[in-house]
């Protein structure tokens, strides 16, 4: 649902898509069909389906993807992230196929001493030192997957600016469902939670101004350097001006939960300073847990979590699901539009009003209710 028209365009984006990894020395290799190269600048129209990829004997595997991503001060950068985070995503598992497909631990301590290997019929069995090990027997756990710490996307999307205009920031919240498990990343204010037999697990953690101020402010306490000696560590009310320098003001320091006074110093004239975002990811094992078809897990922005608690979220949810046959598969696509259209509210003649009466969302609302349970092999 468009915001309360603070904007003329939608600015959250969605993305939900199944996405085909192959080892990426095949694809030097074999280059296969056009569309198939696993470089970064691709379109959706060059994911094509399962058959396809058996038939033309690649080795690979496929994981699932939802992204949400609410973007501000426009909607160019969603745009982008919508449109190509889950390939860059693709691009950094090409390396790991052979250790994502190969489920078998390392050996704790290796055996000392003579040991019988597999030979040939009316051989003797080798010493230890004597047996050469296959090349396709060294750990595969040598090889490590190096990441760079900044973000891919945000890189692409400085380079492109300018040709494809893109315009603000997003939040961004994704889902990768890769054998078994679900793994959750949130970087913003969108909320992702799993209802599992009535019960509500958090698969997110949100990222706002109050969340993470004293996170950053004991980074600047400790690396005073990070703050480029334009920023300032402690919290006030609001900006501090020339003429209230050797007044006493609020503030707020980074082992403090409350309000005290200092005397206003020059240094206290910086910028306060600016808050971001740590790095988690969540990760739920479906195969740890037996689910049914009204198991779901629920990803939204903002504007749904605004105006909706989690326990408001799982009771609609589990109402709608009540009223549909388990094997429906529209009833969770309903379940997703009951929670916009609750969070939206009735236009009255004082506003959007939710049935408490209270104001509706007049943010953008966006909403993936994916199912846990029903037909399907996790393993």
């Amino acid at each position: 649902v468009i915001n309360a028209g603070k904007s003329q365009h939608n600015e959250d984006q969605a993305c939900c898509e199944a996405v085909f990894v192959e080892k990426r020395d095949t694809l030097r290799n074999n280059p296969g069909p056009k569309g198939i190269s696993g470089e970064s600048e691709v379109s959706g129209e060059q994911l094509v389906d399962q058959s396809l990829f058996h038939s033309w004997g690649s080795k690979g595997l496929y994981f699932y993807y939802w992204g949400l991503f609410d973007g501000h001060a426009g909607s160019g950068a969603a745009i982008m992230a919508s449109k190509l985070l889950h390939f860059h995503i693709r691009d950094q598992l090409q390396d790991l196929v052979d250790i994502l497909q190969d489920s078998s631990a390392p050996p704790i301590c290796l055996q000392k001493g003579p040991r019988t290997v597999l030979t040939e019929s009316g051989k003797a069995p080798l010493a230890e030192e004597d047996a050469e090990v296959p090349n396709n027997a060294l750990p595969r756990f040598h090889m490590e997957k190096v990441v760079s710490r900044e973000s891919l996307v945000d890189s692409q999307i400085e380079q492109e600016r300018v040709t494809r205009q893109a315009t603000g920031g997003c939040c961004a919240l994704t889902v990768v469902y890769l054998l078994g498990k679900f793994y959750v990343a949130n970087a913003g204010d969108s909320r992702a939670i799993v209802i599992r037999n009535g019960e509500i697990i958090p698969m997110s953690r949100e990222f706002t101004p109050e969340t993470e101020r004293q996170r950053l402010q004991f980074l600047g306490y400790l690396r005073p350097e990070l703050l480029g000696n334009e920023f300032t560590y402690f919290e006030f009310p609001r900006r501090i001006q020339q003429k209230e320098v050797g007044k006493k003001m609020l503030y707020r320091d980074q082992n403090m939960n409350g309000w005290a006074y200092k005397r206003i110093e020059e240094d206290d004239l910086k910028f306060p300073l600016v808050y971001g975002e740590g790095k988690k990811v969540h990760i739920y094992d479906l195969t740890q847990y037996e689910h049914c078809p009204d198991d779901v897990l629920v990803l939204g922005t903002d504007g749904l979590w605004d105006v909706t608690s989690d326990q408001e979220v799982a009771i609609v949810v589990t109402d709608v699901l009540m009223g549909y046959e388990p094997n429906d598969p529209c009833r969770y696509t309903m379940a997703a539009q009951e929670l916009v259209m609750r969070s939206r509210g009735v236009l009255k003649d004082y506003g959007w009003r939710l049935a408490n009466n209270k104001l509706g969302s007049g943010d953008d609302i966006s909403v993936f209710v994916i199912p846990l349970g029903g037909p399907g092999n996790y393993s």
